[in-house]
């Protein structure tokens, strides 16, 4: 590497640095007296996800513009008895305690598990209800124990208990956004079990053909409230509003109306579940390995998908220019259709929809999928640079006698590449970034590392700044390596030129 490009990677570097530095200075919650607050403006507002989903929280079915669910009713009586009005915030479930810091809300309340991890960081409520983890398998299979899945793929929800319960049993972790996901991934194979809280699984999972639910429960836990580290006396409200809901019936008539009334709401239950031992609290040298070995996946899934990518685009711009009118209108119609979807949608179809006829691993999927949409890119890449070349230039080829096949291989594509190399850079450099979205099909690549290390780490800034310096280690070279390729395929060697 020059120098040059070597101050061009510290300077860059130093950028990045600053500039998520910047970012992380956002708003701060205020210091306390959130309590007289709420009191003031008559209303409380509790951070929730409505991706969760049925019973906890959802979309009025009705089609009003308004949300319903356990927890709406839980929080529509804690309101009333506090004298003032709940108010519903949307946020992303695995960022509500953090913006529950930030101050973007007064509580957070969307099936917050009691742990002694969250304990630390903000106030907990009194319990509101208690859950038992239950273990999904396959109809039929041997497995009837969390220790009988000691090295086999189970499938949990990311930041839960079952997911430190997971970790401390020896299986392989895989982590989903969403409820219904886990269950469809073990009926088609991509799992051996599933650990959710008994609400999900009888939900979502028990009632699925080929899912049995065992009938032991893995271990119990509460839900409860969360509150900023600087509101006891807005804790100490809600707590004395739950305890009237309890003694005068109020609560179990709500999880009678939902159907979530069990023996467990009746047993005794420690208010707060241990969290596993020895978990990494510093961005110490085994989060590197981890973010070496994200960034690995991460290059290697941008690298199989461009080798599709590539490839294809070459077909499909070859048949846009000097194919029939089939071959034309079936080039056009697939660039269209993989441009104008999101990639994310695609990523969907591939790994959930065609699940039922042909079972893609999540890698596969992901490749294939970032794969089929770049070509589309790269179709309109080389076909502007194929237009780009003179029409002499394919006369003189005629002229000569050669072939359409030895005018594209001899004459039309060394030209091509050329012109069409600072491009294909740029796509690789966006698809190295837009392989991000693969951790939606449980593929743990850099940014989904980044934000399990914060959630461990209780920080986003110290991994937002690892994960941004692996991407850019990542793309850096390869910018590099097209300059001095530019540089070389170019007429004029001079590298002010460039």
């Amino acid at each position: 590497m020059t120098g040059r490009a070597r101050a061009a990677l510290v300077v860059a570097a130093a950028a990045t640095v600053a500039a998520l530095a910047a970012l992380s200075c956002g708003p701060s919650a205020p210091a306390g007296g959130t309590w007289a607050r709420i009191q003031a403006r008559g209303v409380i507002t509790y951070g929730a996800d409505v991706q969760g989903g049925e019973p906890y929280l959802m979309e009025d079915p009705g089609g009003a513009d308004r949300v319903v669910g356990f927890e709406v009713d839980i929080m529509d009586a804690i309101a009333r008895r506090l004298g003032v009005r709940a108010q519903f915030v949307q946020y992303n479930w695995s960022n509500l305690v953090p913006s529950l810091e930030r101050g973007d809300f007064d509580i957070a309340m969307n099936g917050l598990e009691a742990t002694t991890e969250r304990q630390a960081r903000i106030l907990l409520s009194r319990p509101y209800y208690i859950y038992a983890e239950t273990l999904a398998v396959r109809t039929g299979s041997a497995y009837r124990s969390l220790a009988d899945l000691k090295g086999r793929r189970v499938g949990t929800l990311n930041q839960t208990y079952a997911h430190d319960l997971l970790r401390d049993a020896g299986v392989e972790v895989v982590l989903y956004e969403g409820n219904e996901e886990p269950y469809l991934d073990l009926v088609h194979g991509r799992l051996d079990g599933v650990l959710l809280d008994n609400i999900i699984a009888d939900r979502y999972g028990c009632p699925r053909d080929g899912v049995e639910c065992l009938p032991d429960d893995v271990a119990r836990g509460t839900y409860v409230i969360g509150l900023r580290k600087q509101d006891p006396e807005l804790k100490a409200a809600i707590d004395a509003a739950l305890e009237a809901m309890i003694a005068d019936g109020e609560l179990e008539r709500i999880l009678r109306t939902w159907k979530l009334w069990d023996h467990r709401q009746g047993e005794p239950v420690e208010a707060v579940a241990a969290n596993t031992a020895g978990r990494a609290r510093s961005f110490d040298a085994a989060q590197w390995r981890l973010f070496a070995q994200a960034a690995v996946v991460t290059l290697g899934l941008s690298l199989g998908a461009f080798l599709v990518a590539v490839p294809l685009g070459v077909l499909l711009a070859v048949g846009r220019i000097y194919g029939g009118p089939i071959a034309r209108t079936i080039a056009r119609v697939y660039i269209e259709v993989f441009r104008g979807t999101p990639v994310l949608l695609q990523l969907y179809v591939l790994y959930y929809g065609l699940a039922p006829y042909y079972s893609l691993g999540p890698v596969q999927a992901a490749i294939l999928g970032l794969g089929l949409n770049y070509a589309a890119y790269e179709a309109e890449v080389y076909r502007g640079a194929l237009l780009a070349i003179p029409r002499g230039q394919t006369e003189a080829a005629k002229a000569l006698g050669m072939s359409p096949w030895q005018t594209l291989r001899h004459v039309l594509f060394p030209q091509a590449f050329r012109i069409a190399l600072p491009p294909m850079t740029n796509d690789f450099v966006a698809l190295l970034k837009d392989s991000s979205l693969v951790s939606a099909i449980t593929v743990i690549e850099l940014t989904k590392r980044m934000t399990i290390a914060a959630v461990d780490l209780r920080g986003w800034l110290v991994p937002g700044l690892a994960c941004a310096l692996f991407y850019l280690a990542l793309s850096f070279p390869l910018s590099e390596l097209a300059r001095r390729l530019e540089r070389r395929l170019s007429r004029d060697q001079r590298p002010v030129a460039l």
